[in-house]
């Protein structure tokens, strides 16, 4: 369903559900090739990549990303895959900050090239950014990713930082038997070089369709071992932000942090879920729209993009989709079932 402004006939005030919720934040998938291997997203030999005429071009990325903003979204992520391999993704930004009304930018990456680009992107438009980094001890980074590159990881966040890009945020999954005891190290890494640092239940997008929630390091988990080295002081959630905010107001290398004290995030989809003020769409590089991440059904949009529809009736079947929005993932119910897709392919 789409909300009208009464006063301003025909202008769009947002995509409601039939739950009431608003979306406002769209998540585009530029690619889904990707630069790492991790181990918990996709095999070593990788997957089979869209073709390129499968994938959507910058033009109708563009135009469905302005028929998004016109239904009321105010903010886009660029996602992938890695979004970074993207060749155009400059211009891209650059485009989508050409917007009217302009939408919030971000990107989530590994980081791997951020050094080329970071300044670019910044000076596109790029307002945020969120580097996935798992670990800061190089065998284990090539372990997780089967790639020996983390000290491009780390050159990539430095750029960003040096661009100007703030909060920087990075993005740590925890693997039980791997990274998992690093966890109050990579804390103390963030605060002292002034990046707001997110732990992310892993969750059932792997590729192999291995995940057991059994094997999961859960936010619980994560907040008892930081609670036995830091002081943390609980701040709820922001607005519809899906991380748990937490004030660190001490805790070891106090005096090397870059303020007075830091903010931590938890982000925990699978134990403490946030379906009911979920405000996420998210449009994979075929063209294909997803209302949940965990959604077994997609929306069609770039056959009737070719097909030469109006924004109008685009914009018609983005809410038809829209009202049709599942209640919740449903992870640990008996209905469950995960998406086919993994994250690479959907866009995180």
């Amino acid at each position: 369903m789409i909300a009208t402004d009464s006063s301003t006939p025909g202008r769009s005030t947002g995509l409601v559900d039939r739950f009431g919720r608003v979306a406002t934040d769209l998540r585009i998938s530029l690619t889904d090739r990707c630069s790492l291997r991790c181990t918990y997203c996709m095999p070593a030999e990788g997957l089979v990549w869209l073709t390129k005429t499968e994938r959507l071009n910058d033009d109708e990325i563009a135009r469905l990303a302005e028929v998004f903003v016109g239904l009321g979204v105010t903010s886009i992520r660029l996602t992938g895959g890695e979004p970074l391999v993207h060749p155009t993704l400059v211009p891209m930004v650059a485009r989508l900050a050409a917007l009217d009304p302009r939408p919030e930018l971000s990107l989530t990456t590994n980081g791997i090239s951020l050094t080329r680009s970071a300044a670019q992107l910044v000076e596109a438009g790029l307002d945020r950014i969120n580097v996935s980094l798992d670990t800061l001890d190089r065998d284990r980074f090539a372990e997780l990713t089967r790639r020996d590159r983390l000290d491009d990881v780390l050159a990539g966040v430095a750029a960003a930082a040096a661009a100007g890009i703030t909060p920087l945020k990075i993005n740590t999954v925890l693997v039980r038997d791997s990274n998992l005891a690093e966890a109050p190290a990579l804390l103390e890494w963030a605060l002292r070089s002034g990046y707001q640092l997110r732990f992310i239940e892993h969750m059932p997008l792997d590729a192999d369709h291995l995940w057991s929630r059994d094997a999961m390091v859960t936010a619980d988990e994560i907040l008892e071992l930081l609670g036995a080295h830091f002081e943390l002081v609980p701040q709820g959630h922001h607005g519809h932000a899906p991380a748990e905010e937490f004030d660190v107001v001490d805790g070891p290398g106090r005096e090397h942090w870059a303020a007075a004290s830091g903010h931590l995030g938890v982000i925990a989809s699978v134990t403490r879920p946030f379906c009911r003020d979920c405000d996420r769409l998210r449009l994979t590089a075929d063209g294909q729209l997803r209302t949940c991440l965990f959604a077994r059904e997609e929306t069609d949009l770039r056959g009737p993009l070719r097909d030469g529809a109006s924004d109008a009736e685009l914009g018609a079947i983005i809410a038809t989709a829209v009202a049709g929005k599942q209640a919740g993932h449903g992870i640990g119910t008996a209905t469950f079932v995960q998406p086919d897709r993994t994250m690479s392919a959907i866009g995180g």
